[in-house]
């Protein structure tokens, strides 16, 4: 094997070394592309939760001022 056989041979390792790290790469943000596919769904769940929550607490209980609890322990059955 002369100079430039060896040298074509050393180019053509380093190439397909470059082209597993592409493709290891382009796994590895395809991955991290449905990770944060997900994280955006679960954070926008949070956000519609933290809203109800607001809206809840910021909507008046009823016209005499008692909460649920206090409802339900007044208006409770006699068998209780």
């Amino acid at each position: 094997m002369d100079m430039s056989e060896k040298k074509i041979t050393q180019i053509e390792e380093l190439l397909s070394h470059h082209d597993q790290q592409i493709q290891d790469l382009s796994e590895m943000i395809i991955r991290q592309g449905a990770d944060i596919d997900r994280l955006k769904r679960h954070i926008q769940k949070l956000e519609t939760n933290m809203q109800v929550m607001k809206d809840d607490r910021d909507t008046p209980q009823n016209e005499s001022g008692l909460s649920v609890s206090d409802i339900a322990a007044r208006d409770k059955p006699p068998h209780y």
